[in-house]
């Protein structure tokens, strides 16, 4: 059976990642199953989102559950995050860089995104964090900026060549 593709959103928070992959499902011709850490992180009562352990146990299934999915044919487009506090980056690396992953650095300019986060109520010292944090700051198979209207099309455009998904395997390999 062929491998479902993997479209791997990772930015900031408020940089538009969730819009990005409501979009790229609404328009692509196959189905994409969305699959974002809040997900996982939800699956248990909010008593334990205070406590780091089981918050990352959840979260540390993401890869394996992307892998699961791939395995069967079904194409997901994962929503994160990924900062150097957490081993999850690592963790994808290692479950996933067999495996066709586009990897998508997703951004919009910091003018933007500290509005996108006031509106969330979010914290500009939370945005400021994760772009000091953000990992990698490079190595991706695509950078898009969401305040561009073609990021979805950019993305779409690229998946009809999965042969040049290769940041996940060079990031395996470093």
């Amino acid at each position: 059976m062929e491998k479902g593709k993997i479209i791997f959103l990772n930015g900031v928070s408020s940089s538009g990642k969730t819009a990005l992959a409501r979009t790229l499902q609404e328009r692509l011709v196959e189905p994409y199953y969305w699959l974002n850490v809040d997900t996982f992180i939800n699956m248990s009562h909010d008593k334990y989102f205070s406590d780091r352990a089981i918050v990352n146990k959840a979260v540390s299934i993401l890869p394996h559950t992307v892998k699961t999915f791939s395995d069967m044919g079904l194409n997901t487009i994962i929503d994160h995050v990924l900062l150097k506090i957490d081993t999850l980056f690592e963790e994808c690396i290692e479950v996933l860089h067999k495996y066709p992953v586009f990897f998508v650095h997703v951004t919009c300019p910091l003018e933007e995104n500290l509005r996108r986060a006031k509106a969330r109520g979010s914290s500009f010292e939370v945005i400021e964090w994760q772009l000091a944090n953000l990992i990698p700051q490079e190595s991706y198979d695509l950078t898009v900026d969401t305040t561009q209207e073609n990021c979805a099309d950019k993305i779409i455009e690229s998946l009809e060549y999965p042969e040049k998904f290769t940041a996940f395997k060079i990031l395996y390999e470093l």
